[in-house]
């Protein structure tokens, strides 16, 4: 019977501000980082669990420091038990009185939780011999119920409503699989949209998405609305006038803002406008939605947890919903934010980039598409091309698409060089 013995934790960080990839109107010189975790065992033949969370630089060490206030919660945690019961496993980090005090569910703790909640579904699907979303998707309909803290939700969605949901698509699991593991699962690209780069970067990584594959695009907005603009028309103009090129202003307007500022852009058709406000806003993305339609309105990327989610849902303030692989609490949280979409039939489109993110919510969505919501119709995945170099078992894209992940666990293993070269502040690219 194998121990969790340690809950390793690493500040690993990329200097992509060098370059200003990942740059937009709120974080204009991020550097991508892990808050990394490993999950290690006193039984050499048991694999070791890889998660983390997703920051841009600063505050990186913080949620370092949080992982491992957590870590007296896991330490001594029976394997067989953990991996058995992944919903408790959750809740036992997410509701401990004393550090719920700190969020509740919100916040540096629950970036912490989400890193070790990640790491333990890597550490199940490698005991299982599965990748993540077939680990997922091999559940019954009443294991994946089981799964979800449903406190605060039932006035949306009932436990009983989500096994009707999820039994309604049990039948057609196979025919999907197989469909994942053919055609992939659809993505577009923000590659050539992030804010510091110039017009010219912007036409050339447009038009080479494209002819990669990729059916959709997107662009920074928000912080000069004559530079917006004149981006967007090259953009539209390099991609033609049927690709659909969404735009995301990382939460730079009030909601006024937002409104006057998509009606300067709507001659070049934008398909979606993504976090146009503060994410705890929730009236604010309605008004937004009613006010730029038939933009869409996307958003969840910054989401707090579940009951935002459920909220946006409730006063139809979102036609898309984002959620984001290493924030909430992690795949255990998300899998109850999927069903509440599923319910109020919105389509989930997750963020990714970053670092990791890309190789984590392939996941989600491909369970999603197996076995909650059955669809792909709407649905497509956020790509982005750097980073992914660093991972064991990284993500892949084939004619604008996910390949469907083979390997077992969550894709969610660094490199042993990546993070030495990584780790802040003493590794060699910050020395």
């Amino acid at each position: 019977m194998a121990t969790i013995i340690a809950v390793d934790t690493e500040d690993i960080r990329f200097p992509t501000s060098r370059e200003l990839d990942g740059s937009d109107a709120m974080n204009p010189d991020p550097d991508y980082s892990a808050a990394y975790v490993v999950l290690r065992t006193d039984d050499p033949a048991v694999p070791d669990g890889h998660g983390f969370t997703f920051t841009i630089g600063r505050g990186n060490d913080v949620v370092c420091a949080a992982i491992r206030a957590l870590a007296p919660l896991v330490v001594g945690s029976d394997v067989d038990g953990l991996v058995a019961d992944l919903g408790e496993f959750g809740r036992r980090l997410t509701h401990d009185s004393q550090f719920r005090w700190l969020g509740p569910e919100k916040g540096v703790m629950h970036l912490a939780a989400a890193a070790i909640v990640n790491a333990a579904w890597d550490l199940a699907g490698k005991l299982a011999g599965k990748p993540v979303w077939r680990l997922l998707s091999d559940m019954s309909p009443e294991q994946i119920v089981d799964l979800v803290d449903w406190r605060y939700l039932t006035d949306a969605l009932t436990p009983a409503e989500a096994l009707d949901m999820l039994r309604d698509k049990v039948s057609g699991r196979p025919e999907r699989i197989e469909r994942l593991l053919a055609g992939g699962y659809p993505a577009y690209t923000t590659s050539p949209g992030w804010l510091g780069y110039d017009d010219e970067k912007v036409v050339r990584l447009a038009k080479q998405a494209v002819a990669d594959g990729f059916t959709q695009i997107k662009l920074k907005v928000g912080a000069d609305l004559a530079d917006d603009v004149r981006r967007f028309k090259v953009a539209r103009e390099a991609v033609g006038p049927d690709v659909p090129i969404a735009v995301d202003a990382n939460q730079r307007w009030d909601v006024p803002d937002a409104i006057e500022w998509m009606a300067a852009l709507a001659p070049y058709k934008p398909y979606w406008i993504e976090e146009p406000t503060s994410p705890d806003d929730i009236l604010g993305h309605a008004a937004i939605r009613r006010g730029v339609a038939p933009v869409k309105v996307a958003t969840g990327e910054h989401v707090q947890n579940r009951v935002v989610f459920k909220q946006l849902l409730q006063a139809q303030a979102v036609d898309i919903v984002q959620i984001d692989a290493a924030r909430v609490g992690g795949v255990t949280e998300n899998v109850a934010i999927l069903l509440l979409a599923a319910k109020f039939g919105v389509p989930v489109c997750p963020h990714a980039g970053g670092v990791g993110l890309c190789e984590l919510v392939c996941h989600l969505s491909m369970f999603d598409y197996v076995a909650v919501s059955g669809s792909l119709s709407g649905r497509v995945i956020e790509y982005v091309d750097h980073l992914h170099e660093h991972f064991v078992d990284p993500a892949r894209i084939e004619r604008g698409s996910y390949v469907a992940p083979t390997a077992p666990g969550y894709s969610a293993e660094l490199l042993p060089a990546s993070i030495a070269t990584y780790r802040y502040p003493d590794g060699p690219a910050w020395r």
